[in-house]
């Protein structure tokens, strides 16, 4: 055996697409310098969970971490997968932070990927789980991952502060993913949607429904959105409600927009006064995400900007074979990826912009990963 060269990055930023990245290309990291000058250095709970989650579905990972948390040394195992795995999420972050990098892991596994995760479901900050049900799984479709083994069922639902809620997350095997060329984006045929409530009164998901409802009468008919009341123990342990738009259109795009009502968790507020701050009553709530998914609609990507950086991590995932997609303004984390992509797998994207639509030509030839750890029968 010969000594593990590590590939040197420094800070905190994006540690799950960075350690994602580097267990698909099977290159050793080390990460300094993690929020080094904070007032509380280090690596966050998610993100410590993370690598915990990533040590479960995999075989001879090593991770070693110092003692303040600033320096995480990380050498990715083979990918296994496996039945009835379980994992607790914690609740600095929800359910939805750890289900993208595990859906691509799951892919590239030796076994298909069946595991049960707790912790909070839907929150303002990351894609809820429902997004993941009618969004992301329609799209690993559109790369070739077969819809038998794919599913994400939701057993009880988990609001910020405490969480409380449980989702199992199926994952088939493949043993590459087939590239693709997505740049119709079609019109709007129809709109569904799901709302939540936990612990509150029912009523308040006809409330956002309505509301959601008024915004969208006067474009498009077809909208059925659907009410998920939750109640005992299915309900988690915090007050919550929510709700979780999808458009759909003639050509496949799946456009999606959530959000979540709970209240702050205690790190976020930093008030010492116990006094609970005004949640937003749900009216509000339907006519904002109505308005967003409008928003989400008019920038013309064939994927919502939450799923930017999943859709290239795909096409550079994909044979070696040209990819070619249509996306809106780049996001941040797309931006992020992009960069990540060409660091790790060497894979780097034609963009060229298209004046007429304001929205973004992608192009790239794949790394061709192979999933050599799975199983021929």
């Amino acid at each position: 055996m010969g000594k593990t060269t590590y590939k040197r990055l420094k800070g905190s930023q994006n540690i799950r697409q960075r350690l994602l990245l580097a267990t698909l290309s099977s290159s050793p990291v080390l990460i300094e310098d993690i929020r080094a000058n904070d007032t509380l250095p280090g690596l966050r709970q998610h993100e410590v969970s993370l690598l915990r989650l990533f040590e479960k579905v995999s075989d001879d990972c090593i991770v070693e971490i110092n003692e303040t948390g600033t320096k995480l040394k990380y050498k990715p195992g083979i990918v296994m997968g496996g039945r009835h795995l379980v994992h607790d999420c914690g609740v600095s972050r929800s359910i939805g932070y750890f289900l993208e990098p595990l859906i691509l892991l799951g892919l590239f596994a030796k076994k298909p990927l069946t595991i049960r995760l707790k912790g909070i479901t839907n929150d303002s900050k990351d894609p809820s789980v429902d997004t993941f049900r009618s969004t992301t799984l329609p799209l690993l479709k559109r790369f070739g991952v077969p819809s038998e083994g794919l599913d994400l069922k939701i057993e009880s639902r988990g609001s910020p502060p405490h969480g409380g809620g449980e989702v199992v997350l199926t994952i088939p095997v493949v043993q590459n993913l087939n590239a693709v060329t997505w740049t119709d984006v079609g019109m709007v045929k129809r709109i569904r949607g799901v709302t939540f409530s936990t612990r509150v009164s029912s009523q308040f998901e006809n409330t956002m429904i309505h509301a959601a409802r008024g915004i969208f009468n006067n474009f498009i008919p077809d909208v059925h959105i659907f009410t998920d009341h939750k109640a005992g123990t299915q309900a988690g342990n915090s007050p919550g409600y929510g709700i979780s738009l999808v458009a759909e259109t003639n050509a496949g795009c799946f456009i999606s927009a959530d959000t979540a009502i709970a209240y702050a968790r205690e790190e976020e507020t930093g008030d010492i006064e116990d006094e609970k701050k005004e949640l937003m009553p749900p009216e509000d709530v339907g006519e904002q995400i109505a308005s967003i998914l409008l928003g989400e609609i008019e920038q013309g990507g064939v994927v919502d900007s939450t799923h930017q950086g999943l859709l290239f991590l795909l096409c550079a995932l994909c044979p070696q074979d040209v990819s070619k997609v249509r996306s809106a303004k780049l996001s941040p984390y797309g931006i992020e990826m992009l960069r990540n992509i060409r660091d790790f797998l060497g894979v780097k994207f034609v963009i060229k912009p298209d004046p007429f639509t304001g929205t973004v030509i992608l192009k790239c030839l794949g790394c061709g990963l192979k999933n050599l750890n799975r199983k021929v029968s």
